[in-house]
């Protein structure tokens, strides 16, 4: 006995396959939960799914009523611009991870700086028109001084909390 098997198109999606994708949007509603009004304001998205998140953190001490709701939300979800709203999480999540970066990089400018000199001082004048000269070249030297007299860098320490004012 043979079943007639309808051919399945190759554009079809299977119900594993939208479940799945289910799952996925209610994940990322869960995550725009877990966001505070502030964060909330700096995510796109439309005038629904914000009322949406509003319902939920109203109704957050009923499991059932809950469960719901981020279903609804990941229903929500699925006619916004998913990839610019996964963006903006990922963003509000790394927040510190830039932070740090950002203070690695100001560091080898630092370093940079203190090995360079005056060149290193022209180009970052350049880049940053607001820094003085004066007290750039003086901190710099400073630095210099306590590097080869092998001091505490306290001149450095001060180099880049100035960069840090004007870089960051």
């Amino acid at each position: 006995m043979t079943k007639n098997a309808e051919p399945v198109a190759e554009d079809e999606i299977s119900k594993s396959q939208i479940k799945r994708e289910a799952e996925v949007f209610k994940v990322i509603g869960r995550q725009l939960l877990e966001l505070n009004n502030k964060q909330l304001t700096k995510i796109p998205g439309s005038e629904l799914l914000f009322n949406a998140i509003a319902v939920a953190h109203k109704i957050s001490g009923k499991h059932e009523a809950l469960r719901r709701q981020i279903q609804f939300i990941g229903k929500v979800l699925r006619n916004e611009e998913i990839e610019l709203i996964t963006a903006a999480i990922d963003k509000l999540n790394n927040k510190h991870q830039q932070l740090t970066h950002a203070s690695q990089k100001l560091e080898a400018v630092r370093d940079t700086l203190i090995e360079q000199g005056d060149p290193k001082i022209n180009e970052l004048i350049e880049q940053f028109p607001l820094i003085e000269r004066q007290k750039l070249r003086h901190l710099v030297r400073q630095a210099n001084k306590e590097k080869k007299e092998e001091k505490p860098a306290k001149a450095a320490k001060e180099l880049f909390a100035y960069l840090k004012t004007f870089c960051l």
